[in-house]
Protein backbone atom coordinates (compact mmCIF):
# COMPACT_ATOMS: atom_id res chain seq x y z
CA UNK A 1 0.00 0.00 0.00
CA UNK A 2 1.31 3.45 -0.65
CA UNK A 3 2.43 5.94 2.17
CA UNK A 4 2.05 9.75 1.73
CA UNK A 5 2.56 12.15 4.25
CA UNK A 6 -0.44 14.34 5.84
CA UNK A 7 1.74 17.34 4.29
CA UNK A 8 1.21 15.54 0.51
CA UNK A 9 -2.62 15.53 1.25
CA UNK A 10 -2.92 19.12 2.49
CA UNK A 11 -0.51 20.07 -0.57
CA UNK A 12 -3.16 18.12 -2.73
CA UNK A 13 -6.44 19.76 -0.82
CA UNK A 14 -4.84 22.96 -1.77
CA UNK A 15 -7.15 26.20 0.32
CA UNK A 16 -10.59 25.79 -0.57
CA UNK A 17 -13.82 25.90 0.88
CA UNK A 18 -12.60 23.81 4.26
CA UNK A 19 -9.84 26.30 4.63
CA UNK A 20 -11.90 29.70 4.23
CA UNK A 21 -14.61 27.95 7.11
CA UNK A 22 -11.74 26.86 9.30
CA UNK A 23 -10.47 30.67 9.02
CA UNK A 24 -14.08 32.55 9.41
CA UNK A 25 -14.42 29.85 12.66
CA UNK A 26 -11.14 30.88 14.02
CA UNK A 27 -11.40 33.98 12.99
CA UNK A 28 -14.79 35.05 14.67
CA UNK A 29 -13.13 33.76 17.94
CA UNK A 30 -9.69 35.47 17.05
CA UNK A 31 -12.00 39.08 16.53
CA UNK A 32 -13.27 38.50 20.23
CA UNK A 33 -10.14 37.79 21.79
CA UNK A 34 -8.75 41.17 20.66
CA UNK A 35 -11.67 42.70 21.80
CA UNK A 36 -11.24 41.31 25.09
CA UNK A 37 -7.55 41.96 25.59
CA UNK A 38 -7.88 45.47 24.44
CA UNK A 39 -10.83 46.38 26.46
CA UNK A 40 -8.37 46.63 29.25
CA UNK A 41 -7.31 49.98 27.83
CA UNK A 42 -10.77 51.47 26.77
CA UNK A 43 -12.60 50.40 29.89
CA UNK A 44 -10.40 51.21 32.21
CA UNK A 45 -10.91 55.54 33.17
CA UNK A 46 -14.84 54.23 33.05
CA UNK A 47 -14.31 51.39 35.64
CA UNK A 48 -12.50 54.08 37.98
CA UNK A 49 -15.42 56.15 37.46
CA UNK A 50 -17.81 53.88 38.37
CA UNK A 51 -16.13 52.29 41.82
CA UNK A 52 -14.93 55.73 42.41
CA UNK A 53 -11.04 54.77 42.41
CA UNK A 54 -8.10 56.01 40.95
CA UNK A 55 -7.15 54.49 37.75
CA UNK A 56 -3.86 52.60 38.47
CA UNK A 57 -6.38 51.12 41.27
CA UNK A 58 -8.72 49.80 38.23
CA UNK A 59 -5.71 48.66 36.35
CA UNK A 60 -5.95 45.82 38.57
CA UNK A 61 -8.81 44.12 36.03
CA UNK A 62 -5.82 44.40 33.18
CA UNK A 63 -3.15 42.79 35.82
CA UNK A 64 -6.05 39.86 36.59
CA UNK A 65 -6.77 39.96 32.88
CA UNK A 66 -3.03 39.01 32.13
CA UNK A 67 -2.53 36.71 35.14
CA UNK A 68 -5.40 34.96 33.65
CA UNK A 69 -3.99 34.77 30.39
CA UNK A 70 -0.20 33.43 30.90
CA UNK A 71 -1.68 31.12 33.08
CA UNK A 72 -4.33 29.65 30.27
CA UNK A 73 -1.64 29.68 27.68
CA UNK A 74 0.51 27.66 29.52
CA UNK A 75 -1.52 25.34 30.90
CA UNK A 76 -4.05 24.52 27.49
CA UNK A 77 -1.51 24.69 25.17
CA UNK A 78 0.04 21.73 27.49
CA UNK A 79 -3.15 19.92 27.33
CA UNK A 80 -4.31 20.56 23.64
CA UNK A 81 -1.12 18.15 23.13
CA UNK A 82 -1.71 15.35 25.82
CA UNK A 83 -5.54 15.49 24.73
CA UNK A 84 -6.38 16.79 21.31
CA UNK A 85 -6.51 20.20 20.10
CA UNK A 86 -10.84 20.18 19.51
CA UNK A 87 -11.99 19.25 22.97
CA UNK A 88 -9.60 21.86 24.17
CA UNK A 89 -10.84 24.14 21.64
CA UNK A 90 -14.15 23.79 22.59
CA UNK A 91 -14.04 24.36 26.41
CA UNK A 92 -12.21 27.52 26.05
CA UNK A 93 -14.20 29.33 24.09
CA UNK A 94 -17.06 28.41 26.16
CA UNK A 95 -15.25 29.49 29.00
CA UNK A 96 -15.00 33.03 26.77
CA UNK A 97 -18.40 33.75 26.44
CA UNK A 98 -19.27 32.71 29.77
CA UNK A 99 -17.26 34.90 31.89
CA UNK A 100 -16.94 37.23 29.58
CA UNK A 101 -20.94 38.06 29.17
CA UNK A 102 -20.76 37.48 33.12
CA UNK A 103 -17.96 40.37 33.60
CA UNK A 104 -20.87 43.30 32.32
CA UNK A 105 -22.89 42.25 35.10
CA UNK A 106 -20.40 42.41 37.89
CA UNK A 107 -22.32 43.83 40.98
CA UNK A 108 -18.37 45.15 42.84
CA UNK A 109 -15.22 45.43 42.17
CA UNK A 110 -13.68 41.97 43.61
CA UNK A 111 -16.56 40.17 41.45
CA UNK A 112 -15.28 41.95 38.74
CA UNK A 113 -11.29 41.21 38.97
CA UNK A 114 -12.35 37.38 39.77
CA UNK A 115 -14.33 37.48 35.98
CA UNK A 116 -11.97 39.26 34.09
CA UNK A 117 -9.03 36.43 35.82
CA UNK A 118 -11.53 33.78 34.55
CA UNK A 119 -12.07 35.36 30.89
CA UNK A 120 -8.08 36.44 30.70
CA UNK A 121 -7.29 32.41 31.33
CA UNK A 122 -9.91 31.04 29.07
CA UNK A 123 -8.50 33.56 26.45
CA UNK A 124 -5.09 32.87 27.00
CA UNK A 125 -6.01 29.07 26.36
CA UNK A 126 -7.80 29.90 22.96
CA UNK A 127 -5.13 31.95 21.32
CA UNK A 128 -2.08 29.23 20.66
CA UNK A 129 -4.23 26.02 19.93
CA UNK A 130 -5.81 28.40 17.30
CA UNK A 131 -3.10 28.73 15.84
CA UNK A 132 -1.20 25.63 16.29
CA UNK A 133 -4.78 23.74 14.66
CA UNK A 134 -5.26 25.97 11.68
CA UNK A 135 -1.57 25.46 10.73
CA UNK A 136 -2.02 21.82 10.81
CA UNK A 137 -4.87 22.18 8.46
CA UNK A 138 -2.61 24.15 5.77
CA UNK A 139 -0.51 22.89 2.95
CA UNK A 140 3.29 24.09 3.24
CA UNK A 141 2.92 26.23 0.10
CA UNK A 142 0.44 28.62 1.44
CA UNK A 143 0.79 27.70 5.39
CA UNK A 144 2.43 31.50 6.16
CA UNK A 145 -0.02 33.68 4.25
CA UNK A 146 -2.96 31.93 5.85
CA UNK A 147 -1.73 32.56 8.94
CA UNK A 148 -1.17 35.83 9.11
CA UNK A 149 -5.08 36.32 7.49
CA UNK A 150 -5.80 34.60 11.00
CA UNK A 151 -4.11 37.24 12.76
CA UNK A 152 -5.21 39.95 10.66
CA UNK A 153 -8.71 39.51 12.76
CA UNK A 154 -7.19 40.79 15.39
CA UNK A 155 -6.96 44.28 13.65
CA UNK A 156 -11.26 43.62 13.13
CA UNK A 157 -11.85 42.75 16.57
CA UNK A 158 -9.11 46.17 17.27
CA UNK A 159 -12.18 48.58 15.30
CA UNK A 160 -14.52 47.07 17.02
CA UNK A 161 -13.85 47.54 20.58
CA UNK A 162 -12.66 50.68 19.43
CA UNK A 163 -15.89 51.88 17.80
CA UNK A 164 -18.12 50.18 20.86
CA UNK A 165 -16.36 51.94 22.97
CA UNK A 166 -16.81 55.29 20.78
CA UNK A 167 -20.73 54.28 20.40
CA UNK A 168 -20.76 53.56 24.56
CA UNK A 169 -19.63 57.07 25.21
CA UNK A 170 -21.42 59.07 22.85
CA UNK A 171 -24.20 57.32 24.80
CA UNK A 172 -23.14 59.48 28.00
CA UNK A 173 -23.42 56.54 30.41
CA UNK A 174 -21.03 56.52 33.46
CA UNK A 175 -20.77 52.10 33.14
CA UNK A 176 -19.55 52.22 29.95
CA UNK A 177 -17.00 49.27 30.70
CA UNK A 178 -20.61 47.05 30.63
CA UNK A 179 -21.63 47.88 27.60
CA UNK A 180 -18.14 47.44 26.38
CA UNK A 181 -17.55 44.11 28.08
CA UNK A 182 -20.93 42.39 26.75
CA UNK A 183 -20.26 43.49 23.32
CA UNK A 184 -17.04 41.62 23.68
CA UNK A 185 -18.58 38.56 24.97
CA UNK A 186 -21.00 38.10 21.80
CA UNK A 187 -18.32 37.10 19.10
CA UNK A 188 -17.56 33.87 21.31
CA UNK A 189 -21.32 33.11 22.11
CA UNK A 190 -21.61 32.78 18.71
CA UNK A 191 -18.27 30.45 18.31
CA UNK A 192 -19.06 28.23 20.48
CA UNK A 193 -21.97 26.82 17.99
CA UNK A 194 -19.39 27.30 15.06
CA UNK A 195 -16.24 25.01 16.95
CA UNK A 196 -18.69 22.20 17.00
CA UNK A 197 -18.23 21.78 13.10
CA UNK A 198 -14.20 21.67 13.80
CA UNK A 199 -12.90 18.01 13.51
CA UNK A 200 -9.87 16.91 15.42
CA UNK A 201 -6.28 17.83 13.93
CA UNK A 202 -4.86 15.19 11.58
CA UNK A 203 -1.53 15.38 12.75
CA UNK A 204 -2.51 14.54 16.71
CA UNK A 205 -4.77 12.22 15.22
CA UNK A 206 -1.51 10.56 13.39
CA UNK A 207 0.34 10.98 16.48
CA UNK A 208 -1.82 9.40 18.77
CA UNK A 209 -2.16 6.55 16.60
CA UNK A 210 -5.77 6.61 15.17
CA UNK A 211 -4.30 6.39 11.23
CA UNK A 212 -8.22 5.50 9.79
CA UNK A 213 -9.76 8.82 11.62
CA UNK A 214 -6.89 10.96 10.94
CA UNK A 215 -7.63 9.91 7.06
CA UNK A 216 -11.40 10.48 7.68
CA UNK A 217 -10.90 13.99 8.18
CA UNK A 218 -8.42 14.44 5.35
CA UNK A 219 -10.99 12.75 3.23
CA UNK A 220 -14.14 15.39 4.50
CA UNK A 221 -11.27 18.22 3.59
CA UNK A 222 -10.35 17.17 0.28
CA UNK A 223 -14.03 16.39 -0.86
CA UNK A 224 -15.15 19.83 0.27
CA UNK A 225 -12.63 21.20 -1.73
CA UNK A 226 -13.38 19.41 -4.75
CA UNK A 227 -10.79 17.27 -4.62
CA UNK A 228 -10.46 13.19 -4.97
CA UNK A 229 -10.35 11.58 -1.40
CA UNK A 230 -7.60 9.76 0.12
CA UNK A 231 -8.24 6.32 -1.75
CA UNK A 232 -6.29 3.55 -0.89
CA UNK A 233 -2.96 5.18 0.49
CA UNK A 234 -1.48 5.03 3.96
CA UNK A 235 -1.13 8.13 5.36
CA UNK A 236 1.74 8.68 7.80
CA UNK A 237 3.19 11.59 9.47
CA UNK A 238 6.97 12.62 8.07
CA UNK A 239 9.81 9.69 10.45
CA UNK A 240 10.69 13.21 12.21
CA UNK A 241 7.85 13.67 13.66
CA UNK A 242 8.61 11.47 16.94
CA UNK A 243 8.81 14.84 18.09
CA UNK A 244 11.61 17.01 20.61
CA UNK A 245 10.23 18.48 23.83
CA UNK A 246 10.30 22.92 23.36
CA UNK A 247 13.61 22.64 25.74
CA UNK A 248 15.08 19.50 24.16
CA UNK A 249 19.33 20.36 23.15
CA UNK A 250 18.33 20.18 19.39
CA UNK A 251 15.40 23.16 20.35
CA UNK A 252 16.36 25.05 23.29
CA UNK A 253 18.33 27.94 21.60
CA UNK A 254 15.24 28.71 18.98
CA UNK A 255 13.14 28.50 22.10
CA UNK A 256 15.01 30.64 24.44
CA UNK A 257 15.54 33.68 21.75
CA UNK A 258 11.89 33.31 20.62
CA UNK A 259 10.01 33.22 23.48
CA UNK A 260 12.76 36.30 24.19
CA UNK A 261 11.25 38.26 21.56
CA UNK A 262 7.51 37.02 22.46
CA UNK A 263 8.30 38.59 25.89
CA UNK A 264 9.34 41.93 24.16
CA UNK A 265 7.00 42.50 22.11
CA UNK A 266 4.22 42.04 24.01
CA UNK A 267 5.46 44.48 27.11
CA UNK A 268 5.93 46.83 23.98
CA UNK A 269 2.59 46.67 22.17
CA UNK A 270 0.49 46.10 25.53
CA UNK A 271 2.16 49.04 27.14
CA UNK A 272 1.29 51.57 24.35
CA UNK A 273 -1.89 49.94 23.80
CA UNK A 274 -3.17 50.01 27.26
CA UNK A 275 -2.65 53.48 27.67
CA UNK A 276 -3.02 54.90 24.28
CA UNK A 277 -6.71 54.31 24.58
CA UNK A 278 -7.32 56.52 27.70
CA UNK A 279 -4.80 58.77 27.18
CA UNK A 280 -6.38 59.67 23.71
CA UNK A 281 -9.38 59.77 24.56
CA UNK A 282 -9.16 62.26 27.13
CA UNK A 283 -6.19 64.76 27.04
CA UNK A 284 -4.57 63.08 23.68
CA UNK A 285 -2.15 65.30 21.68
CA UNK A 286 -3.47 68.41 20.62
CA UNK A 287 -6.11 67.41 17.84
CA UNK A 288 -4.65 63.77 17.78
CA UNK A 289 -7.23 63.21 20.43
CA UNK A 290 -10.55 61.09 20.83
CA UNK A 291 -12.38 58.25 19.56
CA UNK A 292 -12.33 59.33 16.24
CA UNK A 293 -8.29 58.38 15.86
CA UNK A 294 -8.75 55.62 18.03
CA UNK A 295 -10.61 54.01 14.76
CA UNK A 296 -7.92 55.20 12.54
CA UNK A 297 -5.12 53.86 14.48
CA UNK A 298 -6.91 50.46 14.32
CA UNK A 299 -7.15 50.76 10.41
CA UNK A 300 -3.81 51.30 10.19
CA UNK A 301 -2.90 47.68 11.53
CA UNK A 302 -4.67 46.11 8.36
CA UNK A 303 -2.67 47.04 5.69
CA UNK A 304 0.48 45.92 8.39
CA UNK A 305 -0.99 42.19 8.45
CA UNK A 306 -1.29 42.97 4.23
CA UNK A 307 2.54 43.33 4.50
CA UNK A 308 3.18 40.62 6.83
CA UNK A 309 1.11 38.08 4.87
CA UNK A 310 3.61 39.02 1.68
CA UNK A 311 6.58 39.01 3.41
CA UNK A 312 6.61 35.44 5.08
CA UNK A 313 6.08 34.18 1.57
CA UNK A 314 8.55 36.12 -0.30
CA UNK A 315 10.67 37.11 1.60
CA UNK A 316 10.51 34.61 4.65
CA UNK A 317 9.51 34.38 8.06
CA UNK A 318 12.60 35.49 9.95
CA UNK A 319 13.25 38.09 7.07
CA UNK A 320 10.05 39.66 7.66
CA UNK A 321 10.13 39.35 11.51
CA UNK A 322 13.28 41.09 12.00
CA UNK A 323 12.30 43.82 9.19
CA UNK A 324 8.89 44.77 11.04
CA UNK A 325 10.77 45.18 14.78
CA UNK A 326 13.01 47.49 13.25
CA UNK A 327 10.13 49.41 12.03
CA UNK A 328 7.85 49.24 15.10
CA UNK A 329 11.42 50.25 17.25
CA UNK A 330 12.24 53.46 14.70
CA UNK A 331 8.29 54.12 14.91
CA UNK A 332 8.72 54.28 18.45
CA UNK A 333 11.69 56.81 18.39
CA UNK A 334 9.79 58.93 16.11
CA UNK A 335 7.33 59.54 19.00
CA UNK A 336 9.93 60.48 21.47
CA UNK A 337 11.33 63.19 18.88
CA UNK A 338 8.05 64.62 17.57
CA UNK A 339 7.58 67.84 19.31
CA UNK A 340 4.05 68.37 17.08
CA UNK A 341 0.30 66.86 17.03
CA UNK A 342 1.68 65.84 12.73
CA UNK A 343 4.31 64.27 13.79
CA UNK A 344 2.83 62.43 16.84
CA UNK A 345 0.35 60.95 14.77
CA UNK A 346 2.51 59.91 12.40
CA UNK A 347 4.57 57.90 15.00
CA UNK A 348 1.36 56.79 16.45
CA UNK A 349 0.28 55.50 12.70
CA UNK A 350 3.37 53.70 11.64
CA UNK A 351 3.22 52.43 14.95
CA UNK A 352 0.15 50.59 14.93
CA UNK A 353 0.66 49.38 11.57
CA UNK A 354 4.29 47.90 12.13
CA UNK A 355 3.69 46.65 15.78
CA UNK A 356 0.44 44.11 14.24
CA UNK A 357 2.63 43.42 11.10
CA UNK A 358 5.10 42.10 13.61
CA UNK A 359 2.57 39.72 15.43
CA UNK A 360 1.74 38.67 12.35
CA UNK A 361 5.19 37.47 11.16
CA UNK A 362 5.73 36.21 14.60
CA UNK A 363 2.60 33.83 14.60
CA UNK A 364 2.85 32.79 10.97
CA UNK A 365 6.90 31.97 12.00
CA UNK A 366 6.39 29.95 15.75
CA UNK A 367 4.13 27.45 15.14
CA UNK A 368 6.32 26.24 12.34
CA UNK A 369 9.46 25.53 14.74
CA UNK A 370 8.24 22.67 16.41
CA UNK A 371 6.62 19.21 15.37
CA UNK A 372 3.27 18.21 16.48
CA UNK A 373 3.55 16.98 19.48
CA UNK A 374 5.44 19.93 20.72
CA UNK A 375 3.16 22.46 18.87
CA UNK A 376 0.38 23.34 21.04
CA UNK A 377 2.86 23.67 24.10
CA UNK A 378 5.41 25.83 21.78
CA UNK A 379 2.55 28.13 20.95
CA UNK A 380 1.11 28.18 24.97
CA UNK A 381 5.11 28.51 26.06
CA UNK A 382 5.04 31.74 23.52
CA UNK A 383 1.88 32.68 24.62
CA UNK A 384 2.67 33.05 28.17
CA UNK A 385 5.56 35.16 27.48
CA UNK A 386 3.40 37.32 25.57
CA UNK A 387 0.74 37.53 28.94
CA UNK A 388 3.65 37.78 30.96
CA UNK A 389 4.51 41.18 28.96
CA UNK A 390 1.45 41.94 28.89
CA UNK A 391 1.07 41.51 33.02
CA UNK A 392 3.84 44.10 33.39
CA UNK A 393 2.80 46.50 31.75
CA UNK A 394 0.03 48.15 33.09
CA UNK A 395 1.28 47.50 35.99
CA UNK A 396 4.99 47.94 36.43
CA UNK A 397 5.34 50.56 33.70
CA UNK A 398 1.88 52.15 35.22
CA UNK A 399 4.19 55.37 36.87
CA UNK A 400 6.17 55.78 34.44
CA UNK A 401 3.45 56.43 31.73
CA UNK A 402 2.28 58.95 34.30
CA UNK A 403 5.42 60.70 34.76
CA UNK A 404 6.73 60.50 31.30
CA UNK A 405 4.54 58.81 28.49
CA UNK A 406 7.69 60.26 25.63
CA UNK A 407 10.06 58.12 28.38
CA UNK A 408 8.15 55.04 28.43
CA UNK A 409 7.87 54.83 24.59
CA UNK A 410 11.47 55.18 24.08
CA UNK A 411 11.81 52.50 26.37
CA UNK A 412 9.63 50.18 24.18
CA UNK A 413 11.95 51.32 21.12
CA UNK A 414 14.88 50.14 22.87
CA UNK A 415 13.15 46.60 23.84
CA UNK A 416 11.77 45.92 20.21
CA UNK A 417 15.29 46.94 18.48
CA UNK A 418 16.31 43.92 21.11
CA UNK A 419 13.49 41.75 19.66
CA UNK A 420 14.70 42.57 16.16
CA UNK A 421 18.60 41.42 17.06
CA UNK A 422 17.49 38.14 18.85
CA UNK A 423 15.24 36.94 16.13
CA UNK A 424 17.85 37.47 13.56
CA UNK A 425 19.27 35.24 15.57
CA UNK A 426 16.93 32.21 15.34
CA UNK A 427 18.84 29.16 13.59
CA UNK A 428 15.77 28.77 11.35
CA UNK A 429 13.56 29.41 8.12
CA UNK A 430 10.44 27.69 7.69
CA UNK A 431 9.01 29.41 4.50
CA UNK A 432 7.55 26.62 2.76
CA UNK A 433 8.81 23.85 5.14
CA UNK A 434 7.06 20.77 5.93
CA UNK A 435 5.62 20.22 9.52
CA UNK A 436 6.50 17.51 11.31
Amino acid sequence: MTQVTVDTMLERAGTGRFQRRLLGVFGLVWTADAMQVLAVGFTVASIAASFGMEVPQALQTGTLFFLGMLLGASVFGRLADKFGRRKILLITVAMDAVFGIASAFAPDFTTLLVLRFLTGLAVGGTLPVDYAMMAEFLPPSRRGRWLVMLEGFWAVGTVLVALTAWAASSWGGIETWRVIFFVTGIPAVIGIFLRIWIPESPMHLLREGRADAAKSVLDQMLVMNGKEPTGTVQIALPQASSGEGIFSPGMIRRTLLMLAVWFLVSISYYGVFTWMPARLANEGFGFVRGYGFLVILALAQIPGYALAAWGVEALGRRKTLVSFLILSAAACLLFTLSTTPILIATALMVMSFALLGTWGALYAFTPELYPTASRATGMGAAGAMARLGGLLAPSVLVYLFIENTAMAIGLFSALLGLAAILAALIDAETRKAALS
